[in-house]
């Protein structure tokens, strides 16, 4: 009898820690589509299409994703779109090789916001609340961020 229990609690904490993995692996990985349903959802002041094209190697250099320890073979895909000069919003999605990669990545992201801030609180200020909301989601290996005027519109469109 007191196999059986201790064999018994021994199998219910195992089937608990295996239930702690968290969401990660439940939603689908951010992809181009993404992008526009944020666009769709009424997010940006101005229409997505009217924002300039982003592609991989530009995002790479302008996250800085080197300095932070990623080669650019880390990154397999990007889609995403930003303002051409006149705001800060964007909405992009990186894809990496790995969830490793796509974590370091979240980490650069934010520097790169931060930095958005320091830069544009004298040049734009009126575009500072959107950089300070901006949101930034890691699902397996890809990453979302988005900088909109209406973040919660953005955070609807991908759930």
């Amino acid at each position: 009898m007191k196999k059986l229990l201790t064999v018994t609690l021994a199998l219910a904490l195992t089937l608990g820690l295996t239930s702690c993995g968290g969401k990660e692996n439940d939603a689908p990985l951010y992809n181009a589509a993404d992008v526009t349903a944020i666009d769709g959802a009424g997010a940006f002041d101005a229409d997505l299409y009217d924002l300039e094209g982003l592609d991989a190697d530009i995002a790479f250099m302008l996250y800085r994703l080197e300095e932070a320890g990623l080669e650019r073979e880390d990154l397999t895909s990007c889609s995403g779109r930003r303002s051409a000069g006149a705001t800060c919003e964007e909405a992009v999605v990186l894809v990496f090789t790995d969830s490793d990669k796509a974590e370091t990545a979240v980490d650069a992201l934010k520097d790169y916001i931060q930095h958005q801030i320091d830069e544009n609180t004298d040049y734009r200020p009126a575009e500072i609340p959107k950089l300070e909301n901006a949101y930034i989601d890691r699902r397996g290996e890809s990453v979302l961020m988005v900088v909109a005027s209406d973040i919660d519109a953005a955070k609807k469109a991908v759930e």
